[in-house]
């Protein structure tokens, strides 16, 4: 459509130009007839009256105006009063030229300016993320451009070239993040609780813990019968690694009982319960459940509980290795900012951009792949 657009605004403008010569030609004539006195331009003006009855009077079919032509009579119907004057075109034709004038002038002062656009094969690459990744939103593709790709573009560019029936709606954020939570994010393990059905229609408990400070899925796990017990277990498997946290966050459920508190104490941390009916306390564990429905258990039928946990294995190693995320710079949870070599607004003509799939297709990961020569 921008192609279109932009080659119909040059051919008008080389048709613009085309009427140049004969404007200049008739505003000579014009200047001419100036210098000549007035019974000269009357007597002319009588002439050329006569002329035209005798060539009325044989009833001759008069020639197709040129542009130049319309453009002239235009031009010298703002000197006189052209109404009488008309006597081949009707004034209804006569004022639809005054409207293409406008038209083309206004489009001629409307065209585009400014930095060019963006090329054609980015976009059409903008349109293929966003078509193989239905829960990408604009800025979710400007941070993979920018980090796996090295394009750099704003989310508003890339929204502005996405389908028009794509991208989850904008959100207005409803909750503000405690200072404390803030301040201590590095040590800070998040956790919570959220149910799957299968497609029997059985209910599975998916325990999930985080780390707030780099958004990285530090444990997760699935059961259908939750206990105290098994929930310890799931700390303990959590804190196995080399990373130490301060403070465990979770709410008020009563699976978090005070023994478990107690032995979460013993390895020595500290429990901080979020006040009653407050899940924006734990906004960050929240929103985690949020995003794991949205982009995976949404999107496919559990079977049982080795399938759910199956599928959330493939998709936190896809949230921890290879997503994006836009609270981190953009960058990607566990590693430091790649310095991707950027190649501008272009597509570099000996590499080939890549795909691959997970979840069967439902995400994917893009990439540079040097062609062959």
């Amino acid at each position: 459509m921008a192609c279109s657009r932009a080659m119909r605004m040059d051919l008008a403008l080389c048709r613009v130009i085309s009427l140049l010569p004969a404007l200049v030609q008739d505003a000579l004539r014009f200047l001419v007839l100036g210098t000549h006195s007035k019974a000269a331009l009357r007597a002319e003006n009588l002439f050329l009256h006569k002329q035209l009855a005798l060539y009325l009077e044989r009833e001759v079919k008069p020639r197709r105006a040129s542009d130049a032509t319309r453009v002239s009579i235009v031009l010298l119907s703002r000197l006189f009063d052209w109404q009488n004057a008309l006597v081949h075109v009707r004034p209804e034709t006569f004022l639809a030229w005054h409207r293409k004038g406008f038209r083309l002038f206004w489009r001629w002062k409307s065209r585009p300016r400014g930095r060019p656009r963006v090329p054609e094969e980015i976009r059409d690459l903008i349109r293929r993320m966003a078509l193989e990744n239905r829960t990408w939103g604009e800025e979710r593709i400007a941070d993979e451009l920018l980090l796996k790709l090295g394009i750099q573009l704003s989310p508003r560019t890339v929204r502005r070239y996405m389908p028009l029936d794509r991208g989850p709606g904008k959100r207005v954020p409803s909750q503000r993040w405690m200072t404390f939570v803030r301040n201590h994010a590095q040590a800070i393990l998040a956790c919570d609780f959220f149910i799957v059905v299968t497609a029997r229609f059985r209910i599975l408990y998916v325990f999930v813990a985080m780390e707030v400070g780099t958004r990285r899925i530090a444990h997760f796990n699935v059961t259908a019968h939750p206990t105290a017990d098994w929930t310890l277990q799931q700390f303990r498997e959590a804190t196995m690694g080399e990373r130490s946290y301060r403070f465990v966050l979770h709410d008020r459920d009563s699976i978090f009982s005070s023994e478990l508190d107690g032995c979460l104490k013993s390895m020595g941390m500290e429990v901080l319960k979020t006040p009653y009916r407050a899940p924006q306390a734990n906004a960050f564990c929240e929103r985690l459940i949020g995003t794991m429905r949205r982009e995976c258990l949404d999107h496919v039928i559990a079977w049982n509980e080795r399938h759910v946990r199956r599928i959330l294995k493939e998709w936190v190693a896809h949230y921890n290795q290879g997503r994006p995320h836009s609270s981190l710079g953009p960058g990607i949870p566990g590693q430091r900012r790649q310095v991707v070599e950027c190649c501008g607004h272009h597509l570099p003509s000996h590499r080939r951009v890549v795909a691959r799939a997970i979840l069967g297709g439902l995400h994917h990961e893009y990439r540079w792949e040097r062609m062959a020569a």
